[in-house]
C-alpha cells in the first residue's frame, strides 16, 4: 500500500528542463504540474474530514439536549440509531478517509514533491553558462536550490491543505452557531475581523524579514563552504582569524534577521492571545446570559463554548501558518532570483551534434568581450581571425591578459561571441549542441580539480565506459599507475578505489595534473587544448609524459598554451598574441629570424636574470623601466 502511494510521481522527471518564470504564481506553477491532481485530492479529503469534525461538535451539542430531555427508560430505543450512526462515521469513515488523505499526504506528496523541484532545479542549473557559477557562491547555490525545494512544496501544501482545512472548519463553525441562535455568530464575527486585522498587520512585516533571512542564510552558508573548500589557502597565509571575522560578518547579519523576527514573534503572540481570551470570556458571558434568560438549550452553550475552545487552540496554529506561509513565499521569491535566471549560453533550437571528422578550425571575424569591458576599446577581441588546419599543431603565446585562455573558452563555447563565428569542419558551432562540441574537444588546464570521488571515477570521466584495462593504461602512459596503486584515503579503500578528496586536495599538484593527463588520454578526442598541462610535473616526469603527449597529439588538431616556450617550440605553428590581436606567426625558426615579441621572450627565457631588462624592453611602447619589469615577471610566471 505504502509503495503503491509512493510510486504515484517520479521525481526524477527525464525530460529537458524548460527555464523557470520569475512571476511567483508560474513559478510555483511550473514545479507543481505533475503533483497538481494529488493536491487537489488532498484538498477534497481535507474539506471533508474538516466539515466531519464540525459535526461532531454539533452531535456533541445534540447529545447533550438528548440527555437533558430524554428519559432514560426510552433513551437507547429513541436515539440509538443515531448514536450508532455517529460512532460508525467517528469509528470508519473518519478514520478511512484520514488514512487515505495521509497516504497521499506524506507518500505521495511531501516527500516527492521537494525531490522533483530539486531534481528539475538542479538539471537546470547545471547548464547554465560558466560566468553564472563564477559569479557565485557554491554553497550559496546549493542553499538556494534546498531550501527553495522546501519553501514551494510548504507553500502550495499550505493553500491547498491547511487553508482549505481552516475555511471550511471555520465556515462550518458560523453555520452551525446561526443554525442554533443566529446572534451567538456575532462574537465570532468580531473575532474574524481583529483576527485578520493582525495578519495583515504582521504577516507581511515577517515576509519582509523571512526574505531577508532567506539570503542572509544563504549568504552565511556560501562564506561557510567559502571558507572550507580553500582550507589550505587560509592555513598557507595563517589567516583563521580572518575567515573568522569574514563569517562573523554574515552569522551575525544572519542574527540581526533572527532579532528583528522574534521580536515580531513576542508581539503577535501577545496581541493573539489576549484576542483569544476576549472572545472565550464574551462568548462565555453571553451564553450563560442567554440561557439565564431561557433563550438557547445546554446542547447550544456544549458546541459555543467547545467551538470557541477549538478555534482557540487553531488560533495560534493558524496564525504560525499564515507566517510560515509568507516567510516560505519570501524564501521562494528569492530563489527565483537564483534559479530562474535564463541560461546566458544555450542551444539552438534546430542544434545538431558536431562531426569533427578532420578537425579543422577557423575563428572568422570574432568580435568579445567579457561584461564588464564591453566599450570597443576594451573588447578582448576585435575582428580576429586565426584558422587551424585539420591536424594542425599550434601554440599561443602571449602576455597575460592577451586573451589566450578566452580563444580557448571562446572554442569550448563557454561565452558565446558578440560577432562573427567559430567553425569546426565548416559547422558553425554556436549552431550545433554544446555536449556534442565539448565531447569532440580534450582538455587539459593548468589548475586541476578533481571530482571528490574515486581515481577510478576521475579517470573514467574521460570515457565513461571504459574498461578497466582502458583505464589502467591510460593511468600508465600518464605515469600515474605508481602512486595510483599506493593510494588509500581515509575509508581505507585503496588504488583505483581510493577517493581524491574535494577538488582533490588528497593528491600533489602533479598527481592531478597526472591524473587529468590520464583522463584527456582516455577521451581522445579530435581536438586537444593544453592550457600549461604540464606546468605542476617535476622535470623527470614531465620529460616522460612530454613523450606520451606528443603520441596523443597525433592526428589530432592541437591549441598548447605554455608560458615555458621550449615546450611548444617544436609545434607546426606559433601564434604569439598581445592584446587580443594576433601579432606574429610562424615557427620557431621563422619567429627567431623575425626578431620580433617572440624573439625576445625566447631570448628572456633562454638566459640572463628576469629582473635584467634589455635595451629593446626599456623601449617598446615606450614604457618605463618599472612597467616594463613588472610585464617581465608576469610573462614569466603565467
Amino acid at each position: 500500500m505504502f509503495r503503491f502511494f509512493e510510486t504515484l510521481i517520479d521525481p526524477y522527471p527525464q525530460a529537458t528542463p524548460e527555464t523557470p518564470p520569475r512571476g511567483l504564481l508560474a513559478f510555483l506553477h511550473h514545479y507543481s504540474k505533475p503533483l497538481i491532481p494529488l493536491l487537489i485530492l488532498m484538498s477534497l479529503l481535507t474539506a471533508v474530514i474538516s466539515i466531519i469534525e464540525v459535526l461532531f461538535f454539533s452531535f456533541m451539542g445534540d447529545l447533550v439536549d438528548w440527555l437533558s430531555e430524554a428519559e432514560r427508560t426510552g433513551f437507547l430505543a429513541e436515539y440509538g440509531w443515531r448514536l450508532a450512526g455517529m460512532a460508525a462515521l467517528a469509528l470508519v469513515l473518519y478514520p478511512v478517509l484520514v488514512l487515505v488523505r495521509s497516504l497521499v499526504t506524506h507518500q505521495s506528496i511531501f516527500g516527492n514533491y521537494p525531490m522533483l523541484v530539486r531534481w528539475l532545479a538542479h538539471r537546470y542549473l547545471l547548464e547554465q553558462s560558466l560566468t553564472f557559477f563564477q559569479d557565485e557562491f557554491a554553497g550559496r547555490v546549493s542553499q538556494k536550490v534546498m531550501q527553495t525545494a522546501l519553501a514551494i512544496r510548504e507553500t502550495v501544501m499550505k493553500l491547498m491543505d491547511v487553508f482549505v482545512y481552516v475555511a471550511v472548519y471555520f465556515t462550518g463553525a458560523l453555520w452551525l452557531m446561526g443554525n442554533s441562535e443566529p446572534w451567538l455568530m456575532a462574537p465570532l464575527i468580531v473575532w474574524l475581523a481583529g483576527y485578520i486585522g493582525l495578519m495583515r498587520y504582521f504577516v507581511p512585516r515577517l515576509q519582509r524579514i523571512s526574505k531577508a533571512q532567506a539570503d542572509a542564510r544563504a549568504e552565511m552558508t556560501g562564506r561557510v563552504v567559502d571558507s572550507y573548500t580553500n582550507i589550505q589557502t587560509i592555513k598557507l597565509f595563517a589567516h583563521t582569524r580572518r575567515e573568522q571575522d569574514y563569517a562573523f560578518e554574515s552569522m551575525d547579519g544572519f542574527m540581526q534577521t533572527v532579532h528583528r523576527q522574534m521580536r515580531l514573534v513576542t508581539q503577535l503572540t501577545v496581541c493573539l492571545q489576549s484576542l483569544n481570551s476576549l472572545l472565550l470570556v464574551v462568548m462565555a458571558g453571553i451564553a450563560v446570559l442567554a440561557w439565564h434568560q431561557s433563550l438557547i438549550s445546554l446542547g447550544a452553550i456544549a458546541v459555543a463554548i467547545g467551538l470557541v475552545m477549538r478555534l482557540r487552540m487553531m488560533s495560534d496554529w493558524i496564525l504560525w501558518e499564515v507566517a510560515g506561509l509568507f516567510e516560505n513565499l519570501g524564501t521562494v521569491q528569492d530563489g527565483i532570483n537564483t534559479i530562474a535566471n535564463p541560461q546566458q549560453v544555450g542551444d539552438a533550437p534546430d542544434a545538431r551534434q558536431l562531426d569533427a571528422s578532420r578537425g579543422e578550425i577557423r575563428f572568422e571575424h570574432v568580435h568579445f568581450g567579457y561584461e564588464s569591458s564591453k566599450e570597443a576599446a576594451a573588447r578582448v577581441f576585435d575582428d580576429l581571425n586565426l584558422t587551424l588546419r585539420p591536424g594542425e599543431r599550434i601554440g599561443l603565446i602571449g602576455r597575460s591578459g592577451a586573451g589566450k585562455s578566452t580563444l580557448t573558452n571562446l572554442l569550448l563555447r563557454f561565452h558565446d561571441l558578440e560577432g562573427g563565428r567559430i567553425l569546426i569542419d565548416d559547422q558553425d558551432i554556436a549552431r550545433v549542441t554544446q555536449a556534442s562540441l565539448r565531447r569532440q574537444i580534450g582538455m587539459v588546464t593548468q589548475d586541476t580539480a578533481l571530482l571528490h570521488r574515486s581515481i577510478r571515477d576521475n579517470i573514467a570521466y574521460g570515457k565513461p565506459w571504459a574498461s578497466e584495462a582502458e583505464i589502467r593504461e591510460a593511468a600508465r602512459r600518464a605515469h600515474a599507475l605508481e602512486f595510483i596503486e599506493e593510494a588509500v584515503d581515509a575509508k581505507g579503500r585503496r588504488g583505483f578505489d581510493a577517493h581524491v578528496g574535494e577538488r582533490g586536495v588528497k593528491l600533489s599538484g602533479g598527481q592531478r595534473q597526472r591524473i587529468a593527463i590520464a583522463r584527456v588520454l582516455l577521451k581522445d578526442a579530435p581536438i586537444l587544448i593544453l592550457d600549461e598541462a604540464t606546468s605542476a610535473l617535476d622535470s623527470e616526469v614531465e620529460a616522460a609524459i612530454q613523450e606520451q603527449l606528443y603520441t596523443l597529439m597525433e592526428n589530432k588538431t592541437v591549441i598548447a598554451i605554455a608560458h615555458r616556450l621550449s615546450t611548444i617550440a617544436m609545434l607546426d605553428r606559433l601564434v604569439v598574441m598581445d592584446r587580443g590581436r594576433i601579432k606574429e606567426t610562424g615557427t620557431h625558426a621563422e619567429l627567431l629570424t623575425l626578431d620580433g615579441l617572440y624573439a625576445m621572450l625566447w631570448r628572456r627565457q633562454s638566459g640572463g636574470f628576469l629582473g635584467e631588462e634589455s635595451q629593446e624592453e626599456k623601449s617598446q611602447d615606450g614604457k618605463s623601466q618599472d612597467e616594463v619589469q613588472r610585464t617581465s615577471s608576469t610573462l614569466f610566471f603565467l
